[in-house]
């Protein structure tokens, strides 16, 4: 049997397990800066799957998060005439942080300090398997898409530019 790398738990996974969620463990060698074109590379899969965690505030600083496919950008113009908000625009590192309890690289929509609403670009629910990040730089797991609407209440939004 193959040795199986221990990964300590993180606040997304122990949601996870909490809810009987299904998920396969994926870590790489995270490098600073190297985003989704590293993870997907690392684990061999298509950056289409790879899904990023994105915390973005509104006009009146309220956070959000906004699940897109690793090889797309987000138009925050389509995003915020999508969500009924004046504009968008992604956090600073240290107030995603702030938000979401996770380092920035690490970002997990599962388990954040703070309860903020999820939208996700409606394609991803569309796909078989996702890999999304687990709460740790370095470290993904793959899942059903189904898991982000009925876990996190996930709204799809039409807002992916091609990258």
């Amino acid at each position: 049997m193959a040795k199986k790398e221990h990964i300590s738990e993180t606040p997304a996974t122990q949601l996870l397990r909490k809810h009987k969620v299904a998920f396969s463990e994926h870590p790489y060698d995270y490098e600073e800066h190297g985003g989704t074109s590293v993870s997907s590379r690392e684990l061999g899969v298509d950056e289409h799957h790879v899904v990023k965690t994105l915390v973005m505030q509104d006009e009146a600083a309220k956070p959000l998060i906004v699940l897109m496919h690793g090889d797309c950008k987000v138009s925050t113009k389509n995003l915020a005439r999508g969500i009924g908000c004046k504009s968008v625009e992604p956090c600073k590192p240290d107030v995603a942080q702030r938000h979401s309890g996770y380092l920035v690289g690490g970002t997990s929509p599962f388990g954040t300090k703070k309860a903020m609403p999820v939208y996700v670009e409606e394609s991803i629910l569309a796909l078989e398997t996702i890999y999304i990040n687990g709460g740790r730089r370095g470290y993904l797991v793959g899942i059903a898409p189904a898991v982000l609407t009925d876990l996190l209440g996930a709204k799809p939004v039409h807002c992916a530019l091609a990258d």
